[in-house]
């Protein structure tokens, strides 16, 4: 009850610290650690570990719109995921649904104006989990608060393959030659294409679990973002874990390469 306590003194003391400093526009999440975290706790299985994973999620909707940033991404899924043990990804992938319904049909996330996009290689993930996610999207399309992007069979080597895999298809449409395509290609022609298109790149990115690398996250948008890597699993990731991601973002001068 104590450390409960010191904990909320604490995440009252860096909240206010806050105040008046840069935040993020966009953040973007790597939600790491579930399966190790469920190991670590004894759990009767990983899909417990997601299980509570999911939970958290909510949790950081909560904290985003406490603190006005208005774009969050949530990697959900990656295309690796989709290769593991079968029974675990279908467990994994009804989690993932469950968790868009909730997020999608929450009364004050509805009041809040929340909006849900996905993003990823959607055609690899099955049949009914895309139905959500397009029910999702539609139920929460005049949105106008917190936008989340909910990255779902994504991997950041596969959008740029398909994004000038369109790029191409749309100039051939066309009738460009290929001389012409290679002259005019550049970095905009190529983000106009990306699953993303839209929706501004990440000012900060978040890794849990203690792993330090993107492992493919938003290879294209983070070109210029803020990286925060994180020792606590998913899982418990708590209010004062995001705060102080914010608190590091914001004593950090951005340079953007120059």
């Amino acid at each position: 009850m104590r450390i409960e306590l010191l904990y909320r003194l604490y995440e009252r003391r860096l909240a206010a610290g806050l105040r008046g400093g840069a935040l993020p526009r966009h953040v973007g999440v790597v939600l790491d650690g579930n399966r190790r975290f469920a190991r670590e706790k004894g759990l009767e299985t990983v899909t417990e570990g997601h299980r509570i994973g999911a939970g958290k999620i909510h949790e950081l909707v909560d904290w985003c719109h406490e603190l006005g940033i208005p774009y969050v991404t949530l990697w959900l899924l990656s295309t690796d995921n989709l290769q593991r043990d079968a029974a675990e990804v279908s467990v994994l992938l009804d989690i993932i649904a469950d968790t868009i319904r909730r997020m999608a049909s929450e009364p004050r996330n509805v009041s809040r104006g929340l909006r849900i996009t996905a993003v990823g290689a959607l055609d690899a993930v099955p049949d009914e989990l895309r139905r959500v996610l397009k029910e999702a999207e539609e139920a929460t399309a005049a949105g106008t608060g917190l936008h989340v992007q909910v990255a779902v069979g994504y991997g950041g080597r596969q959008e740029i393959t398909d994004a000038l895999r369109a790029l191409l298809e749309e100039r051939h449409a066309e009738g460009a030659t290929l001389g012409q395509v290679i002259s005019e290609l550049s970095p905009e022609a190529i983000s106009a294409h990306l699953y993303t298109n839209g929706i501004p790149d990440p000012d900060l990115i978040i890794r849990t679990s203690g792993e330090i690398r993107l492992s493919g996250f938003m290879l294209w948008q983070s070109a210029n973002s803020e990286f925060y890597f994180c020792d606590p699993y998913w899982p418990a990731f708590r209010k004062t874990d995001f705060l102080r991601a914010l608190r590091d973002f914001a004593s950090r001068q951005r340079r953007y390469g120059r």
